[in-house]
């Protein structure tokens, strides 16, 4: 398991909106996609921050019209992003060394990055998991 490039663990594509949609069309699709980010992409497709279940909560508590509010309101931009080709064994110490629960894995290409998948501590869970059945 540990050796699985992120390419081989990712186990869904990348569901995106831009900075401009409202927190409420963000939180539709994460509850209709059961998902809890979603990738944030400038108009051609490159990563611009990250919007997960936590900042709608900040968003909710913070502003009672929260859905109108853009996602670039709370979208966070320091995302940590790993290589389509970092193991997993990586993005795992990545995760319990920031304390986080999800990296982007990306692909640069002209001085920006593409992103290519969300790798969250639940898909780490789920091949921990697989790798104990074999036992």
């Amino acid at each position: 398991m540990k050796n699985l490039s992120v390419l081989e663990a990712k186990r869904f594509g990348v569901f995106s909106c831009r900075a401009h949609e409202t927190m409420g069309s963000a939180a539709r699709q994460m509850a209709d996609r059961d998902i809890s980010c979603l990738v944030v992409v400038d108009e051609e497709g490159y990563l611009e921050g990250l919007i997960s279940r936590t900042d709608l909560m900040r968003a909710c508590v913070a502003d009672d019209g929260w859905r109108k509010a853009p996602v670039s309101d709370y979208m966070s931009r320091d995302v940590v992003t790993v290589s389509t080709e970092d193991s997993l064994d990586t993005v795992m110490r990545l995760l319990v060394g920031k304390h986080i629960h999800r990296v982007v894995a990306v692909q640069p290409e002209d001085g920006k990055l593409w992103p290519m998948a969300v790798l969250s501590a639940a898909d780490i869970a789920y091949h921990m998991m697989r790798e104990g059945k074999g036992q």
